[in-house]
């Protein structure tokens, strides 16, 4: 073969646009106090894919293992409190197959080295954008990622879709039954998007919107 017809390897690279572009992004607007019983439903189509999970806090993280415990669901809940003999147990558990759900922060996260991560859930965004595209490495083109969009979350979606100069799909689970929730205060309405793409999805979010119901502090 002579060295005209040999390809040279494309090279890969890791900023912003090229891994969001690279890896299938889904995204579910859902209230906070739902997004259990969403993730739940979104694991019936999943057909046991190797899914790492990243919540903001602990507890989000402890909550979550207990929901699923509940349903009958096997996972792992590690993060902080944590021993760092406990933290390689579970990444060894994950990586041999023996569970197919991880949950854990970013913090944890960034310290493991996980394989064959096929499923991300952002099941919190981070407070920080760029550590969406940490998350994101780890299916880089060979998973999906999705996120649970809590209404509040909007600008930092906006700030993550500006820097990777693409739009998340926005998808709706059919029949999913959003439940009411009584807020203790009443939302600051003089707060402006910073991102056109906010109204646009204002209608398809004024369902889940409108089950807050604004209640005066009890004192």
């Amino acid at each position: 073969m002579s060295e005209e017809n040999e390809q040279t390897p494309k090279k890969k690279y890791y900023d912003y646009i090229s891994v969001g572009n690279r890896t299938p992004q889904r995204a579910y607007f859902v209230q906070q106090h739902d997004k259990n019983k969403m993730f739940e439903e979104l694991l019936k189509e999943m057909n046991d894919k190797q899914t790492l999970v990243i919540v903001k806090s602990k507890r989000g993280a402890d909550s979550l293992m207990e929901y699923l415990k509940a349903q009958g669901i096997n996972s792992i809940s590690i993060h902080g409190n944590h021993r760092a003999s406990q933290i390689v147990d579970a990444q060894t558990a994950f990586n041999a197959k023996k569970t197919a759900i991880l949950i854990t922060t970013d913090r944890i996260f960034e310290t493991m080295t996980l394989e064959d991560t096929r499923l991300l859930i952002n099941y919190d965004l981070p407070i920080d954008a760029p550590d969406y595209f940490l998350r994101l490495r780890q299916v880089d083109e060979v998973g999906e990622s999705i996120s649970l969009i809590d209404p509040e979350d909007e600008n930092m979606l906006a700030m993550v879709e500006l820097m990777m100069k693409c739009e998340m799909k926005e998808v709706e689970i059919k029949g999913f039954e959003h439940t009411n929730r009584v807020q203790s205060r009443p939302k600051d309405k003089t707060k402006k998007p910073r991102h056109q793409k906010v109204k646009q999805r204002a209608k398809r979010i004024a369902e889940i919107k409108s089950k807050w119901i604004p209640t005066e502090d009890v004192k």
